[in-house]
């Protein structure tokens, strides 16, 4: 990480504050200069049209009235003229300052937010919806770009525009001043009011448009599912049940929206028609002149729209805040440490790992793995076999620290598990997952995916080679340049998952786990793929988590597992000689294949 991401990081990790508004200022680190400009702009804006109508009040009074004009009209045109680009310009400025600073805090954010996705632990992503970050990272970020840009300069503008103004107006007359603020007592009370409503009806809001969102990426990703078992109109029925829940809720907040307008718009009509009134009834009497009355009409304006519209944005504020305490529950969540640790060898384990009464649990109580013991020596094979649940997944899951385990020892080359860095362990462990995911890249960039250097053509090759996949790429029109869709749609279970044991051959792991890596393959690929991980796992330690018999003789050790406890251990030799689940499952698998073949011996 370099010193620029390091400051970034630390900064955007102090911007997380209880209190709302403490963290969105914290957020504009290195552009407060520039918001601070903004609103000065907007300050000298509303005070040029301040001016404006106090010059329109002396033009008045002086070629009208009675009082002898002491500038020449060119002048005061040009004041007119001079005032009106003053305020456009610093209008202007505002605006791009503000904009300067909403487009580049939210940018910084969001590259914030994903890097902190990416170093949330395995717990976390396993207990949210990707639906759920993705509406956080997108909407929610949105949300406060708009704070920035348009509700928090608008809300200073309002200020503003109001002080300026109705200083003005003091000078102007005191009683005109004072009748001129009667009813904003009131409409700052609705727009509290209304605040804490709309507050709480677009967070519900929120959270429907989140699940919604995980409702269609879900329907998205497994498309070929609901086609295969022709469940469209479910999924049409699924995802309008979620719609209208969202239909309801957006009305619901759509409804506090039209509920606070007509209420501000009659309370501010009522005040500008009383300011009228008055006024009006003071120029008849002489007690104001017909300039001062022109002057006031505009003034008064310029405060009580103003103030209508803080109401307004006293209303968008909630949604910022909302939004603001959505994304900081993201980055209120603790990230991986992958470089804790006080071991740090210069090279490679030797791959020599003791388990001592192990047990890990997901959640308090509920123990998933329960007093595992076993020795595994470098370059030695340990095979997993158990029924769906019985913890083997979970088993090798603690090597690479994606879980820590609650109670026991895990030693790797006599030295406590915990000690290494997670980095070092993941970058020296290599994991060919039960179903391999691969991106939307060529077949080449997925292969060389997380190795880390420029990696000659020869070295894929060997790789796809190895893992039997070579040929099938080479088949392909532009073979290794040759793009996949997503996920690897474009592509067999098989291709994928020796795509992807490819990628964990390139990597070169001292330590090597396949998990259930062999499940989508057909026989003759399998016998290939098995083949040439025989040469490839010398001196490397390896952990195959398999359902057949076949794929894990070989193995030096075999740990047959159920509800997370190793009921039986040994070689495959061994196994057999005793009564247990590891000679059923031989048995029956054994009686199936001699059953196949003699069908397909009846068929030829």
């Amino acid at each position: 990480m370099s010193i620029a991401q390091a400051v970034l990081n630390y900064d955007l990790k102090n911007a997380i504050s209880n209190n709302r508004f403490v963290g969105l200022w914290r957020l504009m680190r290195g552009f407060r200069l520039k918001y601070f400009g903004a609103v000065v702009s907007v300050g000298i804006s509303a005070g040029a049209k301040m001016v404006t109508y106090m010059l329109l009040r002396y033009f008045v009074d002086s070629y009208f009235g009675e009082s002898s004009p002491t500038v020449g009209l060119p002048l005061i045109a040009l004041g007119f003229v001079g005032l009106a680009l003053i305020e456009g310009g610093f209008s202007f400025l505002s605006g791009r300052w503000a904009a300067q600073t909403s487009e580049g805090t939210t940018r910084r954010l969001r590259n914030y937010i994903y890097d902190h996705i990416q170093h949330l632990s395995f717990k976390y992503h396993s207990g949210t919806s990707t639906g759920e970050l993705i509406q956080r990272s997108t909407s929610d970020v949105d949300a406060i770009r708009r704070f920035f840009g348009d509700q928090a300069i608008g809300f200073g503008r309002v200020v503003l525009l109001f002080v300026i103004n109705f200083g003005a107006l003091l000078r102007l007359n005191v009683q005109l001043a004072l009748v001129s603020v009667v009813a904003i007592p009131v409409v700052v009370l609705a727009s509290a009011f209304f605040f804490r409503k709309i507050t709480k009806a677009y967070e519900q809001f929120q959270e429907q448009d989140a699940v919604l969102s995980t409702t269609l990426q879900e329907n998205l990703s497994g498309v070929r599912v609901v086609k295969a078992f022709a469940r469209q109109q479910y999924e049409i029925d699924k995802f309008e049940k979620d719609n209208f829940e969202k239909f309801k809720r957006g009305k619901r907040l759509l409804l506090m929206h039209s509920m606070f307008w007509p209420v501000s718009d009659v309370i501010c009509g009522l005040q500008i028609l009383l300011g009228y009134y008055v006024g009006a009834t003071m120029a008849m009497r002489g007690e104001i002149t017909v300039g001062t009355f022109l002057a006031y009409m505009g003034l008064i304006v310029w405060i009580i729209f103003p103030m209508r519209n803080l109401g307004r944005l006293i209303v968008q504020i909630s949604t910022g805040m909302v939004s603001y305490n959505r994304v900081m529950d993201i980055l209120r969540e603790n990230r991986e440490d992958l470089d804790s640790g006080d071991v740090h060898p210069a090279g490679p384990p030797r791959g020599e790992l003791i388990f001592q009464n192990v047990s890990f649990e997901y959640e308090p109580g509920k123990k998933v793995l329960e007093d595992i013991s076993f020795e595994c020596q470098p370059g030695q094979v340990i095979a997993l076999l158990g029924s769906t649940g019985s913890g083997k997944t979970s088993l090798v899951n603690l090597l690479p620290r994606f879980y820590d385990y609650t109670s026991g020892q895990i030693l790797l080359d006599g030295v406590e598990l915990k000690r290494y860095p997670r980095r070092y362990l993941r970058r020296h462990i290599g994991i060919v997952e039960q179903e391999p995911f691969l991106f939307s890249r060529s077949i080449r960039e997925n292969i060389t995916y997380g190795v880390g250097r420029e990696v000659p053509q020869e070295e894929v090759e060997a790789a796809a080679k190895a893992a039997a996949i070579h040929d099938v790429i080479q088949s392909f029109p532009q073979g290794y340049h040759t793009l996949v869709g997503e996920k690897g749609v474009t592509l067999s279970g098989g291709q994928k998952q020796r795509v992807a044991i490819a990628r964990t051959l390139l990597k070169n792991p001292r330590i090597l786990i396949l998990d259930d890596s062999t499940s989508s393959v057909d026989t003759e690929t399998e016998a290939e793929i098995r083949q040439a991980l025989q040469n490839l796992m010398k001196d490397r330690t390896t952990f195959i988590i398999a359902h057949r018999i076949q794929s894990i003789m070989i193995a030096d050790l075999i740990l047959v597992m159920d509800g997370g406890h190793i009921v039986q251990c040994g070689r495959h030799e061994d196994l057999l000689e005793q009564d247990g689940i590891y000679r059923k499952i031989y048995n029956i698998q054994t009686r199936i294949e001699e059953e196949l073949n003699k069908e397909i011996a009846s068929a030829g």
